[in-house]
């Protein structure tokens, strides 16, 4: 899976976050040509990762240097509503639930490419972590800055 420019994202059909289109391949289906369950995290994970990109936080192999991108997941729940049955251009909805000192929930739906069937939904949680200690740390206020729009209202 690979994301496409921001750019080329559809209006997000509910007023809060962003849809972030991003691919299926054929390697991502099981042997009934579904997208196996093991693999619904990383258009996830993809989606969040182009979305911070596009905003300048990236990794680039050193935590250091990472900042705000230099963070763990402590949970992600995921609920599968309507299987994925083909290779192709989905959208990956994301919002924030929640933006708090040093860790924040999004939220996210695996969608179809216009953004109106929900294939699964669920959240994630983030901690940022102080690079030399590897324990929580406060988010910068340029990423909450560019964080905020994402909060759902």
């Amino acid at each position: 899976m690979t994301a496409a420019p921001l750019a080329d994202a559809p209006t997000a059909p509910e007023a809060d976050g962003v849809l972030v289109p991003v691919e299926v391949h054929f390697d991502d289906l099981d042997a009934l040509g579904l997208l196996h369950n093991a693999r619904y995290p990383l258009p996830v994970e993809r989606a969040w990762g182009a979305h911070w990109a596009g905003l300048g936080h990236t990794y680039a192999g050193d935590w250091h240097a990472a900042g705000d991108a230099c963070n763990a997941v402590k949970e992600f729940r995921i609920t599968y509503e309507l299987p994925v049955t083909r290779t192709g251009k989905y959208v990956v909805h994301l919002w924030l639930e929640r933006l708090g000192r040093t860790g924040l929930t999004y939220g996210f739906r695996l969608c179809s490419a216009d953004g109106t069937a929900t294939h699964a939904r669920g959240h994630r949680v983030l901690v940022r972590l102080d690079p030399d200690t590897m324990r929580p740390a406060p988010w910068t206020e340029e990423f909450r800055d560019a964080a905020r729009p994402l909060l759902r209202a």
